[in-house]
């Protein structure tokens, strides 16, 4: 696939079944998401995968941390279900250290980076998948059990596998007018 297709085409995918990206497939999406923008090659970033017995381990941890917010009925269930949306799902971390030249910023920047370039390669090879933050990205149980510091900070879970609905080949760009100036 032509990179510039891949780039202005974007669009992600919600409806996700197996397969799952697995051996090359799965090596290349994490090697572009190891080559994100990163000053100072600090590598801020750290991928946990979560698949097969691990999406159940997830479930029973989101459903805990809905049950701990007291979240009524039906949120504790979507909770328990969401990591079922997808076959594959890799959390990003942003592994950030105080450093002189690289503000923390920049560092949470260059792993949301990684997202955008991992799910680049997933449909560049014929998978796609959805970035998804929310609540759970900051919540404590959730931050532990993904080994969070302090200082880190979860910037999404990246769903991924095989597309169930085809997509548009194309997909319209807003008329930029209202987003670019010149200076």
């Amino acid at each position: 696939m032509d990179a510039l297709e891949l780039l202005v085409n974007r669009r992600s995918a919600s409806r996700l079944a197996e397969p799952a990206p697995q051996g090359d497939a799965l090596t290349q999406i994490l090697r572009a998401g190891m080559r994100a923008p990163d000053h100072g090659a600090l590598q801020p970033w750290r991928f946990v995968l979560i698949e097969g017995e691990g999406r159940d381990r997830f479930s029973s941890l989101l459903e805990q941390a809905a049950l701990a917010d007291k979240m009524d009925e039906k949120a504790v269930d979507k909770a328990k279900n969401a990591p079922f949306r997808a076959p594959l799902i890799i959390t990003v971390i942003a592994h950030c250290e105080a450093h002189p030249k690289v503000p923390v910023w920049e560092q949470e920047m260059s792993a949301g980076c990684a997202v955008m370039a991992m799910q680049m390669a997933a449909v560049a090879q014929g998978y796609n998948g959805i970035w998804r933050t929310g609540a759970w990205t900051g919540h404590p149980q959730v931050r532990e059990a993904m080994a969070c510091r302090e200082q880190d900070k979860i910037v999404g879970f990246l769903y991924l596998g095989t597309p169930q609905l085809k997509a548009a080949p194309t997909v319209a760009t807003p008329d930029m007018t209202n987003f670019v100036r010149h200076f």
